[in-house]
């Protein structure tokens, strides 16, 4: 089978007024795996669209192999469809394929060699067993099943009781992980997958990662999941805007963070050695030509040779002078811009009360006081809570799956949630929470005014919101209520980076976030003042983190639990 390279050139695509893609180009060979990279709105699900052929763009061309795959938000099928049409469907080329191969070995056993057609019906056959050897036709109902077993849909299977299920029963995680089940079953020459790993568990993210790392033809990727981009990526293209356009780097996404983060101790050193300069040319420019004043009188010593020498000492401090305004206009017309700030917690410009600062040095005692104790905390209808202690200057992060309690736990730790049983918090005590759906009382106002009122204007100055690099200036005048989930939630997390409690609760804080910011948000952690919990399911997060662990498990009341409230607790 003959696989094709996916082409692109010169592509423009606006959208309400705003260019999303300006003269993007792509040559993605076989082989090649390819992620998108940047912050929402840079263009990465536009310009899958495009590639894709689902969109047109404004101006340039796209080259796409004809089987190419594009993995839908939503299947194009009928929600009456049965799960088994949608494997169907996703076998149908396979199944052509050994048709068309024991069709074409009957007609070249039929037509004996003299005859004219019969190197044609080689040729047909040839390529036939090219493309089935590819898509591995042979095998492909064996791997449709192996494959709905990997995404955790294997109830879903020929034979299995959900097989012939109709699809406006299934959920949306399982619709979303039976779409990406019957792309991988066909095995296009070219896949194109928008968040791919949404909704999949350790496990199924695992599964998919091998699967893809398998795939012979080209991969081209958007996604937020920095696990999946370093397990699986031999390429990335950060379509975040640049003076030259999208950053194109080879290699996995632990490589293009090293990259990155030299770059910016380059940036970094240059403009201070910039700054340096410019400080002492503005010194020499502005200081040197008064300290030998044209209008100094001779010295006693000099009399006899003062006319002589004043002329040439003013000669030479006025080309020095010159010579410094010069360069001085050159930097200052191209000097380095300043590397912008990293996301980091603002330190709190309010003294801490003293019964609470004590709280927080815990080498003043060996067993400080802890800012909030569980013992015995259970919540109606709520799967039970475990026995925890934060400590002042704690770092825990709480893992475990879907429904085991981790928004509960978070919820219950703020305050939020009536809750039974024994829990202690400090009386003096600040705590700012997170929440995976984020609401404020007036959307009607702007985000720029949400934010100043909440903060007030002294720390909304000293703290500007264009600073954190959350949201893009020009969604700071628009009202709240116009923004999308995802930067609803950067202004709740703004509010809480610029004046951050001393108890914070962050539940899946990278949701929404791009690579970048996640990092920057995982830095800040290490320096943030207080204590933070953090409730994800974020991998890469998980595999890097320096504190606490405690992980909820389902419910199990017939099994003993390791500690009360179903918790495993580990780490420092």
């Amino acid at each position: 089978m003959l696989q094709h390279a996916l082409l692109a050139h010169d592509l423009v695509r606006n959208l309400d007024g705003r260019r999303v893609l300006d003269g993007f180009g792509l040559t993605a060979s076989p082989g090649q795996r390819i992620g998108l990279i940047g912050e929402n709105g840079a263009g990465k699900s536009t310009l899958l669209r495009v590639l894709a052929g689902l969109d047109e763009p404004d101006s340039g061309t796209v080259s796409r192999p004809a089987d190419l795959g594009f993995l839908h938000q939503e299947l194009p099928f009928p929600a009456s469809a049965s799960v088994a049409s949608v494997l169907d469907d996703a076998l149908r080329e396979a199944r052509a394929d050994l048709a068309a191969l024991d069709r074409l070995g009957a007609e070249i056993a039929r037509v004996p060699d003299t005859d004219p057609g019969h190197g044609d019906l080689l040729d047909a056959y040839g390529r036939r067993l090219e493309q089935a050897q590819y898509r591995e036709s042979w095998d492909a109902d064996r791997r449709a099943a192996l494959v709905l077993d990997g995404l955790g849909l294997g109830a879903f299977g020929p034979g299995a009781p959900g097989h012939g299920r109709p699809l406006g029963s299934l959920s949306g995680g399982q619709r979303g992980r039976l779409a990406l089940a019957a792309l991988l079953v066909r095995r296009p020459s070219a896949l194109l997958l928008d968040e791919p790993t949404n909704h999949l568990d350790d496990g199924a993210a695992a599964f998919l990662e091998q699967q893809l790392r398998a795939h012979p033809g080209t991969l081209l990727v958007a996604t937020h999941d920095r696990a999946f981009l370093d397990a699986v990526c031999t390429h990335l293209i950060d379509l975040d805007p640049a003076v030259d356009g999208p950053v194109r780097f080879g290699g996995a996404y632990s490589a293009y963070l090293g990259s990155q983060r030299a770059e910016r101790e380059r940036w970094e050193l240059r403009y201070a050695e910039e700054q340096e300069e410019l400080a002492q040319l503005r010194h020499s420019a502005g200081v040197t030509a008064h300290l030998v004043a044209p209008d100094r009188g001779p010295r006693d010593h000099e009399k006899m040779g003062y006319g002589h020498r004043a002329g040439r000492v003013q000669s030479q401090v006025a080309r020095r002078v010159r010579n410094a305004a010069r360069r001085l206009a050159e930097l200052e017309r191209a000097q380095v811009p300043e590397p912008p700030r990293p996301l980091r917690f603002a330190a709190d410009a309010l003294a801490a009360p003293d019964a609470l600062a004590a709280a927080q040095t815990p080498e003043t005692s060996e067993t400080p006081e802890p800012l909030v104790s569980l013992r015995g905390v259970r919540v109606p209808g709520r799967p039970p809570l475990p026995e925890l202690d934060v400590t002042a200057t704690d770092r825990l992060l709480v893992t475990g799956g879907n429904g085991t309690g981790k928004s509960t736990l978070l919820a219950v730790l703020a305050g939020r949630l009536p809750a039974g049983g024994t829990l202690h918090r400090h009386p003096r005590l600040t705590v700012g929470l997170l929440t995976q759906d984020t609401a404020f009382d007036r959307p009607d106002r702007t985000v720029h005014d949400t934010y100043r009122l909440a903060l007030g204007p002294a720390r909304a100055e000293r703290v500007p919101l264009a600073s954190l690099g959350l949201l893009h200036p020009a969604d700071l005048d628009k009202p709240v209520a116009r923004l999308s989930v995802g930067q609803r939630r950067r202004l709740a997390l703004a509010l809480l980076v610029a004046h951050p409690p001393r108890l914070l609760l962050l539940d899946e804080p990278t949701n929404h976030l791009s690579p970048r910011l996640c990092d920057e948000l995982e830095d800040a952690f290490g320096t943030g003042p207080g204590a933070i919990v953090v409730a994800s399911h974020d991998r890469w997060l998980r595999r890097r983190w320096q504190g606490r662990e405690v992980r909820l498990e389902p419910d199990r009341s017939e099994q003993r639990a390791p500690l009360p409230g179903r918790a495993a607790v580990t780490g420092t």
